[in-house]
């Protein structure tokens, strides 16, 4: 650490904080990170000091790579090793696995090399193949490392390294009791980071961009599978399209490509309820908007999806993603159902399954509205400026090893 940047458990004006960020694969490890490090330039500014050196550490041709290339943040590359997960002992030491694990070392002395140049006043990692190099390489040249978990349950990654973390950061009250004595003393609860610009929507701007076809006299629904679409999620609103038009409005992010094949099938729906019908292949900027009109939300369960839908208090039904790293959509989602703030598709997935989960929503007010309350209560909208200053508090700790 250097302690010519932090002195007294506070930055020292003189000189700019220097952070290492390091989260890759999805978007639910990189979007948190970036929304911190656009969070700690707001600090530091707020209080009149430098703007931070930040370099973000991840694997070359990357999500990580791009978005940090869009935010102008220097990027630097390490080897990254993946291991596929199976219950399989013979699939579990595959060859694959085998080589992207004798990965892990080369990666290791990549980001040692990288941690010692730059002298970071922390690292942060939130998840992904990636940390695990960079949150050893922090742990080797002793510099205080913060470790984000977005889901309820731990990754693999976070599993590795909360015990050499200087500060562990969580999105759920209940993975406290799944740390470590040691993390659980430096654990703190913050939330999932949220965009901002999600926060801002407003519900008459979207009601204007969807045009006279909309009725204000129904509830709106928006179906949603990711900037991509999931076709599962788009089949359980064809099994029940007619049913939906007759109760609601309907925004359905069917994913780019598949617009043209949804109004196709939106043709065989009667004039007057299929005007209420709105695919779009992606939301870009309009998504705040629609997010704020929205009366119910149909979606995965990614860590991501739930910090924006809990801290703008939406009533939901979540559909989780089958496959997901340790099932933690599945786990996700059953959280919130069991906290009476959302619905989930478990176990039936069926578009039947979903017109149940839908229609007491759809036809009693104050039913959503109530579970809009609960999912209110466990969003954390601040949640980026918490994490904050979970890093500088962890930056401002004496070192732990000469």
């Amino acid at each position: 650490m250097r302690e010519d940047r932090v002195q007294g458990g506070r930055l020292d004006g003189a000189a700019g904080f220097r952070l290492i960020v390091s989260g890759g694969g999805t978007g639910g490890h990189v979007y948190p990170a970036l929304t911190a490090v656009r969070a700690l330039r707001t600090t530091l500014s707020a209080r009149s000091q430098p703007a931070p050196e930040v370099l973000w550490v991840g694997q070359a041709d990357s999500l990580e790579a791009r978005v940090a290339a869009e935010a102008g943040i220097r990027f630097a590359a390490v080897a990254v090793g993946k291991i596929r997960r199976s219950r399989n002992l013979l699939r579990l030491v595959s060859r694959e696995n085998v080589r992207d694990m004798a990965r892990v070392p080369l990666g290791v002395m990549q980001a040692r090399a990288l941690v010692r140049e730059f002298e970071p006043d922390a690292v942060l990692v939130t998840g992904g193949y990636v940390s695990v190099p960079v949150g050893m390489a922090a742990w080797l040249t002793d510099s205080p490392l913060v470790v984000h978990e977005q889901t309820v349950r731990l990754g693999l990654a976070n599993k590795v390294l909360v015990g050499t973390a200087a500060g562990v950061a969580l999105s759920s009250p209940s993975t406290l009791d799944l740390l470590p004595a040691a993390a659980r003393a430096v654990a703190v609860v913050t939330g999932n980071p949220v965009r901002p610009e999600v926060l801002t929507g407003r519900a008459e701007a979207a009601a204007r961009w969807l045009g006279p076809g909309w009725s204000a006299a129904l509830p709106t629904v928006y179906v949603t599978g990711g900037s991509q679409g999931a076709a599962q999620i788009n089949d359980l609103v064809g099994g029940n399209l007619e049913w939906l038009l007759a109760r609601a409005n309907v925004v359905h992010q069917c994913g780019a490509g598949h617009e043209a094949r949804w109004r196709e099938r939106a043709a065989g729906v009667p004039p007057e309820p299929a005007a209420r019908y709105f695919p779009v292949g992606y939301l870009g900027a309009e998504l705040p908007d629609v997010l704020a009109l929205a009366d119910v939300v149909v979606s995965r369960s990614g860590a991501g999806t739930i910090a924006e839908l809990t801290a703008l208090g939406k009533a939901a039904v979540y559909v989780p993603l089958p496959d997901s790293a340790g099932d933690e959509q599945a786990h996700n989602a059953r959280h919130l159902r069991d906290q009476g703030a959302a619905l989930a598709l478990l176990e039936d997935t069926s578009a039947r399954a979903l017109r149940d989960a839908v229609e007491p929503l759809l036809a009693d007010r104050l039913r959503r509205e109530e579970m809009a309350r609960r999912a209110r209560g466990l969003g954390r909208p601040d949640a980026a400026d918490s994490l904050v200053q979970v890093v500088l508090s962890a930056a401002s700790r004496p070192a732990k090893r000469a």
